[in-house]
């Protein structure tokens, strides 16, 4: 089920300029649950309302996991 948009969601363009600049998966790693531009979404939609991450819509992934990757690609 593909979820609502949201003013906050990367365009098209915006994410093929970004795209490169997001750490691919290891090579051996397991699969990705969420596709990485649905976690740039989620820290966008974060940014842009200022709210915690906990209060999050339930449509994206967690936020524990969209917060671990903030923290992981923020380092």
């Amino acid at each position: 089920m593909k979820r609502q948009g949201y003013k906050s969601d990367l365009t098209d363009a915006e994410w093929a300029l970004l795209e490169r600049h997001i750490p691919k998966l290891l090579p051996n790693g397991r699969p990705a649950r969420w596709e990485r531009r649905e976690i740039v979404n989620a820290m966008l939609y974060v940014v842009r309302n200022g709210i915690p991450w906990e209060a999050l819509p339930n449509d994206f992934p967690p936020w524990k996991t969209v917060y671990d990757y903030f923290r992981t690609w923020r380092n």
